[in-house]
């Protein structure tokens, strides 16, 4: 016969395998099996009828114009991380403590409630261009115009056009990357500011080998962010260029491959490698957050 206490513990374990299974089902339909699939298509040819082993990934790796995708895609990496990230902390630095923090807080956190799509509209009108002897009602074209500059077509010049969308880019997570600092900052203890002063260590001292060692956890958590984002950017290139113009990059490519060209081996090989991209970072992301909360 079962004991009472080993048939409660029985029970136990049923009832704890009947709560986790809708997360575990959903995990697999949603989850699972779109990965495997994706996996699978990823060796076969546009139309899923044939397998062709690592072709899919061969074209990434070799086709002159997947080729310029990644490099722009790297070019988004290291531009967009290293402005927003720097751009965040040196604001963070210069506003901490200041009477009017919040309102500048506010202020550059605002482009965050805002859509891609809508930002991409909004920053196409500020790069708009008008032919010439035409009133130039874009923004920097006017200014340009005002300081008789040539003007420029910011959005289909390729010596332009791929800093022009990093900069839309930078305006939106610009904010959130110096919010998220700015509260890092706060806990660094006002004594050993004040001892750093006293020893005479002027503003770039305290920065650079007090304030930025400090945070410098934090930074590596906005920063694997802003990776992240950056690799899976599509919203801003879609809307702004459809990336024509040399401005492509792997997401969009993805959506053109499936849904322009109906490529799905190329289009799975596609999400596989950011897939492969972004998975790691996300790891590491989670460590170093789950170690911070151990040290707190």
């Amino acid at each position: 016969m079962t004991s009472p206490g080993k048939r409660r513990k029985q029970d136990n374990i049923w009832w704890s395998l009947l709560w986790i299974a809708p997360a575990v089902i959903l995990l697999l339909i949603f989850f699972i099996y779109p990965l495997v699939m994706t996996i699978v298509f990823s060796f076969q040819n546009a139309d899923s009828t044939r397998f062709v082993g690592l072709k899919n990934y061969q074209v990434i790796f070799t086709d002159p114009g997947m080729l310029e995708v990644l490099k722009n895609n790297l070019l988004w990496l290291i531009l967009g991380t290293i402005l927003t990230v720097g751009l965040g902390l040196v604001i963070a630095v210069m506003i901490d403590r200041v009477k009017i923090e919040s309102i500048i807080k506010s202020a550059l956190f605002v482009p965050m409630a805002i859509s891609f799509v809508c930002a991409g509209v909004i920053w196409r009108l500020v790069y708009l261009y008008n032919p010439p002897g035409q009133p130039q009602s874009g923004l920097f074209n006017a200014i340009l115009t005002f300081f008789n500059i040539p003007t420029q077509v910011w959005l289909i010049n390729p010596m332009f056009n791929n800093f022009a969308l990093i900069l839309v880019y930078t305006w939106m997570w610009t904010g959130f990357c110096m919010v998220i600092i700015s509260g890092a900052l706060k806990n660094i203890p006002d004594d050993i500011i004040e001892a750093a002063k006293i020893d005479g260590a002027n503003r770039f001292t305290l920065f650079w080998y007090i304030i930025v060692p400090m945070v410098r956890p934090t930074i590596a958590v906005v920063a694997t962010t802003m990776i992240i984002n950056i690799l899976k950017i599509f919203d801003v290139v879609y809307v702004m260029t459809g990336g024509n113009y040399h401005t492509n990059v792997v997401g969009m490519e993805f959506y053109n491959q499936l849904f322009n060209f109906q490529n799905y081996g190329l289009a799975s090989a596609l999400a596989i490698l950011l897939f492969l991209a972004i998975t790691p970072i996300m790891y590491v992301n989670i460590r170093r957050m789950r170690a911070e909360e151990v040290t707190r």
